[in-house]
């Protein structure tokens, strides 16, 4: 049954006496930071403020709880849990609200993120794993509401594997799986759909995990009658209460205002997370919100009066004070000086962060308005740069923007003179960019020297008498021997175990493995990602399977906000190495044939996209990636599990490189470029067009992200000088994105003598059936007609008019 808490019969004073003093501080600490760092955004030093006022007392109490090699996957208001742990000091967090680019300066995100998103360092500059088990974990925030509890899901279910698969190395990782996955969310919040998902299957999973919801009974101007059944989370989840027959979750209902009562409730949830591994709901009723929102807005706009005034005498750090006194561990005057004190505190670190963040700049500022002063000595235009130089000087408290504008702008001016100084405002300006364009642009992918894209090709290796076997054997056998030679492998998703999933790539691994291993998972595409990016940080390798490319849709933003992002907002302090497969491109029928690799490759970047032309391929990349610490797409082509392959003897080791383009047919007079499955349809009409005198060279893109890192493909245009690029893709969609790449970045427009040109399926989904497919999607007629009238254009005599 749902469990109450009850500080009087729950826990006692003396629990407390070392440790109330300490919490205390470190609420006033963090609320006076939330105070000074909402007017830092209404004087302008920064551009915006989510706060973890009001919500002080539940995040002490958490902390409290958490052990070393726990992980947090959390909420953008618990500064003071993060200050609790040792995480997140004042300067810090002022650091935070300014965009500091400084890692040391601003260790959650080097200002990537804006304030309130936290994170803990997991691994060291050169990409290896610091020791996750001696250290309290948080993974990187987002803001997306409820976009952590996919993560969360993994982050638990990795104690899991850890505790029950034997033969993985928990150096650095695990102790035994006795790691505690600690969610947070706001009770809006669990109005999403992630949240339902992941609590569902958390539940089904039965991982070690503990959600706070932190009820202040408002989602921004909302309030909870129009946000939640019953205006109650946990009184809607009660059916998830476990109970002597069925496994489920443990729910607990506390207020946040009760200090002893928290400090049970976390006790408890821990103890039942770490011993059972049972997740825990923990449900913080009562708690406000005294500064409302963010600053984007005030409070008093949307709660009544009585609300108000009810938020007043319920303040959490109020009702802490009040206990402390009323339990003799402190008088109203030892605190009011305790409170100076800290308020000084936090007011110095705050000069201290803006001091560090302007300083450089006005550093800048004052060798560029020297240049400028030069420069307008001497030029015809001095009217104007000394405006601009000016303009500059009367800006006391400048961002980086003001002072390279300034510079970039004074070039204007000279464009008909040369001069010394006009040089040196040039180089000025080049050394600036160089040094900061990588501060808001660096670590998308791995910067180091392990970085995927230098694992060099192995080519598969074949007997003489090698048998010719269905693709998804070559798949399958492969699996096999990942799973034999990287113990901390797993693979899960939709029909993935029992059956080996649908086209049977993972035939028979289930029983050879465990269920743990190569497992089903329930229909929930978000979470089946989250599983493995969760898994992935905490040093696992999970393989995350989508059953259909056009189920990604599903996982879509867990994908784009959280898994892509991470290397990027975390400035390469965290990482998470999934592989997630699925297959895709020419099944027949609008929900299960779409290809909407436009969205794909452009929401994701941060990640590889790979598209295998086929199951060696797709093995090959498999075999990569697992050398690599970089997460992956691979789009397996849905229609090459039955075709033919030769059965190579390299299984396990062979690997198809990333970034590289592959010429499947060398030919003279056009250059042709698709990818997956329409590939095999360039293959046989390249072949129809030899008959007509065309010689089409056929490359394979192979990857999409990146793409041809070698310019191989400008060297093909240097041959045949005409560029026709085939995509199953909507228009405007990949072939935009590939002709970008060949025409603009390569500058392959040099070399042709032929308007480049693209060919892609319909605007449309795809209709059903074999005749939907032909008339939706690029077909053999299509390809042949749209390269003869290429060829036709450029020597019509030789090449009539069909």
């Amino acid at each position: 049954m749902q469990t109450e808490t009850n500080p009087q019969t729950d826990i006692s004073f003396e629990d407390f006496k070392d440790q109330v003093l300490s919490d205390y501080k470190i609420a006033v600490l963090s609320r006076e930071c939330s105070l000074l760092g909402r007017r830092e955004v209404l004087t302008g030093k920064a551009k915006f403020g989510i706060f973890g006022d009001g919500k002080e007392l539940p995040q002490l109490a958490m902390a409290r709880a958490f052990k070393n090699g726990d992980f947090r996957s959390g909420y953008y208001r618990d500064q003071t849990f993060m200050m609790a742990i040792g995480e997140l000091k004042p300067n810090h967090f002022f650091a935070g609200l300014y965009a500091h680019t400084d890692i040391e300066k601003e260790p959650m995100s080097a200002g990537r993120q804006m304030g309130g998103h936290f994170l803990t360092q997991s691994n060291n500059p050169d990409g290896s794993w610091v020791d996750l088990t001696k250290q309290k974990n948080s993974s990187a925030d987002i803001s997306p509401t409820a976009g952590q509890m996919p993560r969360l899901l993994g982050l638990a279910q990795a104690s899991k594997i850890y505790r029950n698969v034997e033969g993985i190395n928990q150096d650095k990782f695990s102790n035994d799986g006795n790691e505690v996955a600690w969610g947070t969310i706001g009770n809006a919040s669990t109005s999403e759909g992630l949240f339902f998902e992941t609590f569902n299957a958390a539940g089904v999973l039965q991982v070690p995990m503990v959600i706070s919801v932190w009820d202040d009974a408002y989602g921004i101007s909302v309030p909870a009658k129009h946000q939640t059944t019953k205006e109650n989370i946990s009184e809607i989840l009660k059916g998830f209460q476990r109970d002597n027959k069925h496994n489920g979750y443990e729910i607990i209902v506390v207020k946040g205002w009760d200090y002893p009562a928290l400090i049970n409730a976390y006790e408890k949830a821990g103890k039942i997370a770490r011993e059972e591994h049972v997740p825990v709901l923990v449900h913080v009723i009562e708690l406000t919100q005294p500064q409302g929102h963010s600053t984007s807005g005030s409070h008093e706009r949307y709660k009544t009066k009585k609300r108000l005034e009810w938020e007043k005498e319920h303040d959490c750090n109020l009702k802490f004070r009040n206990w402390i006194i009323a339990n003799n561990l402190a008088t109203d005057e030892e605190l009011s000086e305790l409170d100076k004190q800290l308020k000084k505190e936090v007011r110095d670190q705050k000069k201290e962060a803006w001091a560090d963040f302007l300083n450089p700049i006005i550093k800048d500022k004052k060798e560029v308005t020297e240049l400028l002063a030069k420069i307008a000595d001497k030029s015809a235009n001095k009217t104007f740069i000394n405006k601009i130089k000016n303009d500059l000087i009367s800006i006391d408290e400048p961002v980086k923007r003001d002072v390279v504008a300034a510079a970039r702008k004074t070039l204007r001016y000279l464009n008909q003179e040369q001069f010394p100084e006009k040089e040196a405002l040039k180089n000025w300006i080049a050394e600036f960019m160089n040094r900061t364009q990588p501060e808001y642009s660096s670590l998308l992918y791995n910067e180091n020297n392990d970085k995927a894209t230098s694992i060099e090709s192995i080519h598969p290796a074949y007997e003489d008498d090698a048998a010719l076997v269905d693709g998804r054997v070559v798949l399958r056998d492969n699996f096999e021997k990942l799973l034999e030679k990287h113990p901390e492998a797993l693979v899960f998703g939709e029909d993935s175990g029992n059956i080996g999933d649908v086209n049977q790539g993972l035939e028979g691994l289930q029983e050879k493995f465990g269920e743990l291993r190569v497992a089903d998972a329930g229909i929930r595409e978000a979470t089946i990602l989250g599983q493995g990016i969760g898994m992935a940080m905490r040093g696992l390798r999970p393989i995350a399977e989508i059953q259909y490319l056009d189920y990604l849709l599903y996982a879509i933003q867990i994908m784009s906000d959280d898994l892509a992002t991470l290397r990027y907002r975390t400035a390469g302090k965290q990482k998470a190495p999934v592989i997630v497969r699925t297959r895709g491109h020419r099944l027949e029928g609008i929900w299960h044939a779409g290809s909407p690799m436009g969205g794909i490759i452009h929401l994701l970047r941060g990640m590889y996209i790979l598209s295998p032309r086929n199951m060696t391929k797709a093995a090959g990349f498999y075999n990569t990636l697992m050398e690599t610490d970089e997460p992956a797409l691979v789009i397996e082509s849905l229609n090459g599990y039955r075709l033919k392959e030769k059965m190579p003897s390299n299984m396990g080791e062979f690997k198809t490189p990333i970034g590289i383009v592959e010429t499947v047919k060398s030919g003279s007079d056009i250059t042709v470029i698709s990818y997956g499955s329409t590939l095999r349809i360039v293959e046989q009409v390249a072949k129809e067009l030899l008959e007509v005198a065309i010689d089409v060279e056929v490359i394979d893109a192979q990857t999409l992200l990146p793409f041809d890192i070698n310019h191989d493909v400008v060297e093909s245009l240097k041959k045949t000088n005409r560029l026709l690029i085939i995509d199953e893709d909507v228009p405007g969609g990949c072939s935009a994105y590939l002709l970008q790449e060949i025409i603009e970045k390569q500058q392959g427009y040099r070399y042709l003598d032929s308007a480049p040109q693209t060919l892609t399926a319909q605007p449309h989904r795809p209709a059903y059936g074999t005749d939907g497919d032909y008339f939706s999607k690029p077909n053999a007629e299509d390809i042949f007609e749209k390269i003869y009238s290429i060829m036709n254009e450029a020597n019509p005599e030789k090449y009539p008019e069909l």
